[in-house]
Order: C-alpha cells, then sequence, then structure tokens
C-alpha cells in the first residue's frame, strides 16, 4: 500500500458506480440523483471506516458487503426491478478490469515503480468512463427492456468473472505466481468479448425494434388510408346519388315555387346544402394531410358523442414528412378517443383538444383529455397491460426521436396531457 492506493480506491469506487448506474434503466429525475449521490457517499464513508478501523485488505476483503450489495439495492429501489441493477453491478465490476489491465502493461514495460499501477489507473480512469458511457452504456441500457431469460444469459460473463477475480485474486493467492500482465490478460479478454457481445446483440435488437416499428406505422397508415378510402366512396356515393336526384329536386322546388310556397323551397335548398357540406373535409389548416387526419378522426370522435375541439395552424411545407406527421396525429388521436370512450361508458367526462402550430420550422403539437386515476409512468411515459396497446407511445417516442425531438406525457388536475415539439 502506497499513498496513491487509497485515491486509486475512491477513484475506481466512483468510476463502478457511475458505469453501474448508466447501466441501468433509471429516470434520472432530481430526486433519484440525489438519493444516488447519497447512497454513493455511505458508500464510501463505509469503506474509510473499515479500512482506518481495521487496515486495506479488510476493507478488500469485505468489498461485496459494504459496497456491491448497497449499490444493487439502491438501484434497483430507484429502478424498481432487481435482476437487472443485480447485473450492472456485476457488468461495472469487470469493465474495471480495464483499467487494472493497463496499468499492469505498463507495469510489465517499465517495472520496479511501486506508485505506477494506481497511478496509471486514475489516469486511465476518466477517459475510460468516458468511452463507456458514450459507446457502451446505451447499449446496455436497452437489455433491461429484453426478457429476463436473456438478462440471466447476458449476466452470466459478468458473474464468472466476479467470482473468478474475488476467489483466485482476493480472497486466495492463486493468481499470484508468475507475470501480473498474463494473469490478468484473461480478465481482459473476457472484458473486450463481453463489450462486444453488448455492442452487437444491442444493434440487432435495435434492428428488429425499426423493423416492428415500420411494420406497426405500415399497418396504422393502411388502416387509416381504408377508412379515408371508404370516407371518399361514401361521398362519391352521395354524390351519385344527388346527381340521380337533381331532376326531383328541381322539380320539387319548381312546384314549391309556383305554389308560392318560397319559405317552404328555401328551407329545401338550405337541407340539401346542409347535407352536401357534411360530406366535404373539414379545413382545419393549410396542410392537406394534417386535414384528412383531423376530419376523419372528428367524424369518429362525433360518432361516438365526444366533443373534438381543434385548433391548428400547419402549413403545407413543414419539415416533417407526410407519413410521419400522419402516423403522429394518429396514434395521439387514437390514444385520446379510446381514453373517452371508456370514460364515456362509465358516465364520465370526455373531450379531446388539439392544438397543433408552426412556428420558425418548429411544429408543436398538444393533444388533452380526461383520463382515470392511478396512470402508472415508467421513464416518463405511461404504462399499460393491456394487449395490442402501448405500440402508439412507442411510435410516438420513434418520430420524436428520430428528428431529435421532445415529448412530453403527463397528468395535471385529471387531464392526460401529451406534448411534442419537432
Amino acid at each position: 500500500m502506497n499513498a496513491l492506493t487509497v485515491p486509486n480506491g475512491v477513484a475506481v469506487a466512483l468510476f463502478g458506480i457511475a458505469l453501474s448506474a448508466a447501466f441501468c434503466d433509471i429516470h434520472w429525475t432530481k430526486k433519484n440523483c440525489i438519493i444516488l449521490a447519497v447512497g454513493s457517499a455511505a458508500i464510501l464513508l463505509m469503506q474509510a471506516l473499515i479500512t482506518y478501523m481495521d487496515s486495506w485488505t479488510a476493507m478488500q476483503e469485505t468489498y461485496p458487503l459494504i459496497t456491491h450489495l448497497p449499490l444493487a439495492i439502491i438501484l434497483s429501489v430507484l429502478s424498481g426491478k432487481w435482476l437487472w441493477p443485480t447485473i450492472s453491478v456485476l457488468a461495472a465490476y469487470l469493465c474495471c478490469q480495464l483499467r487494472r489491465w493497463v496499468a499492469l502493461l505498463v507495469i510489465a514495460m517499465v517495472p520496479g515503480i511501486d506508485w505506477l499501477q494506481p497511478a496509471v489507473e486514475m489516469v486511465v480512469t476518466l477517459p475510460l468512463l468516458a468511452v463507456l458511457l458514450r459507446y457502451v452504456a446505451p447499449a446496455a441500457r436497452s437489455f433491461a427492456r429484453y426478457p429476463r431469460s436473456m438478462q440471466l444469459l447476458f449476466g452470466v460473463v459478468p458473474l464468472a468473472g466476479y467470482l473468478f477475480d474475488y476467489v483466485t485474486r482476493i480472497y486466495t493467492d492463486l493468481l499470484a505466481r508468475g507475470n501480473q500482465a498474463a494473469v490478468e490478460f484473461m480478465p481482459f479478454v473476457c472484458s473486450v468479448a463481453y463489450i462486444v457481445f453488448v455492442l452487437r446483440v444491442s444493434a440487432e435488437e435495435r434492428t428488429r425494434g425499426q423493423l416492428e416499428q415500420t411494420r406497426n406505422n405500415l399497418k396504422l397508415q393502411v388502416g387509416q388510408a381504408v377508412r379515408e378510402i371508404e370516407a371518399l366512396r361514401t361521398s362519391q356515393q352521395q354524390t351519385r346519388a344527388y346527381r340521380h336526384d337533381l331532376r326531383h329536386h328541381l322539380q320539387y322546388i319548381s312546384a314549391c315555387i309556383e305554389n308560392g310556397r318560397g319559405e317552404q323551397a328555401q328551407e329545401y335548398i338550405q337541407s340539401i346544402c346542409s347535407e352536401i357540406e357534411a360530406s366535404k373535409v373539414t379545413t382545419y389548416c393549410e396542410n392537406e394531410a394534417a386535414n384528412l387526419i383531423f376530419s376523419s378522426f372528428a367524424g369518429r370522435a362525433e360518432s361516438c358523442g365526444v366533443p373534438l375541439n381543434i385548433q391548428a395552424h400547419i402549413p403545407q411545407l413543414i419539415s416533417v414528412a407526410e407519413t410521419d406527421l400522419c402516423v403522429l396525429l394518429s396514434n395521439a388521436l387514437e390514444n385520446a378517443l379510446r381514453a373517452c370512450r371508456r370514460l364515456k361508458a362509465e358516465n364520465g367526462p370526455a373531450y379531446i383538444e388539439v392544438t397543433a402550430r408552426e412556428k420558425n420550422g418548429h411544429l408543436f403539437l398538444q393533444f388533452v383529455n380526461p383520463c382515470p386515476e392511478g396512470i402508472q409512468f415508467e421513464n416518463g411515459l405511461p404504462v399499460t397491460h393491456a394487449e395490442g396497446h402501448g405500440i402508439g407511445v412507442r411510435s410516438i417516442c420513434a418520430i420524436v426521436e428520430k428528428y431529435k425531438g421532445l415529448s412530453d406525457f403527463s397528468v395535471q388536475d385529471g387531464r392526460f396531457i401529451l406534448r411534442v415539439s419537432l
């Protein structure tokens, strides 16, 4: 033990805590950040007390109990899960091998300097942490949404590396013979293989997710197109009927005028105009695609007895692709209409308010509808366990991510509010 041993111990502890937290799929609110900071301080304090009261060796031997176990518990509480936070702690410990192996490689080239290993480990801590947070952590976080069977498979290598290191290096001296660089080579290989595995599987899962998202969006677009075709077919049938009945209408109006019933003729003309006007697509804004979606859902909402108030100012030319705009509007309105139908069946309030505007190249959308109590959120997104539901939220988030925009799902005073900025 030298003067750099303790500072290096603090560095590796913070390295592991930061990496473990980054691997977990946690919504980092201010409250969660404070909890993690307080927990980290408590862990470091416990390490200092054991080192001061006993020895550095005793602290290393009790490290799993005073560091890894409390950290796993804290992350489990913050995420609401237990398996993936545990695996994250093991994975972060495995990544710590990278620091040690780089230092041992330097020692092999420049032997005989006691303080060189902790010095090199401290020097590479921040650059290595930055690389892992930038490239590995996002891929590792995605595993939190995988089935438990895949998570367990993912955790085999970190668990094996963890047990191997403590059994052969901390609690015994089985690996204390020979050149240290050679001894640490296997943990290094495992670390590299583990990172490659994470990146590859994550890329495959991301591709699969994008394909599934595309399929769902196409399915939604086809469904919307079918509804528009049906609406167009109905409009054409009405037009043919009006053309066919035009002679009869004119005869009736002529008879009314000849008999001095001008007021009755006027009322008849107005009723015909109202029927024709009802078959037209209402103009809510300059954007034709948005008008089609708004008109379609206005008809569906009216048939369900749900008031739909739309305030839209969307120009024809916007930065958002027409297909993405249709998917975004359709998903948001579909979710709102579904919630209103459910509330209306329970004699609750039912209405939908839509605000849409474009300014300086940015599109802002807001959807408001009443909602029941007890809506659960996970990582800022509403959670539903109903089969077939939740796809709309994922589609909205995918489009927002595609345009590097912002989305916000919230509940305020019994109203569910979705805000999107692209």
